[in-house]
C-alpha cells in the first residue's frame, strides 16, 4: 500500500465532500413545489459531476492499496 497515494485520495474525497455533498443530498421533508426543467437540469449536472469525481477517488483508493510505497516517502 502506498500511504501517500492513500492520503492524497482521502484529501480529494474530503474536497469533494466539502464542495458538492450539500448540493446532491436530498432535502429533508421533500420539495413543496415542483422544480423547473432548468432546476432539474442543474441538479442532474451537479449529480453527474459528483458521481464522476467519486468514481475517480474510488479508483485512486484501489490504486493506493495495490501500489507499493514510494521509496521517497
Amino acid at each position: 500500500m502506498d500511504p501517500q497515494r492513500l492520503k492524497d485520495a482521502y484529501q480529494k474525497l474530503q474536497s469533494l465532500d466539502d464542495r458538492m455533498t450539500h448540493k446532491v443530498r436530498p432535502r429533508a421533508g421533500g420539495a413543496l413545489v415542483r422544480p423547473s426543467p432548468d432546476q432539474l437540469e442543474q441538479s442532474l449536472r451537479e449529480l453527474a459531476v459528483y458521481t464522476v469525481e467519486l468514481k475517480e477517488v474510488v479508483q485512486e483508493l484501489f490504486l493506493a492499496f495495490a501500489s507499493k510505497p514510494n521509496p521517497a516517502s
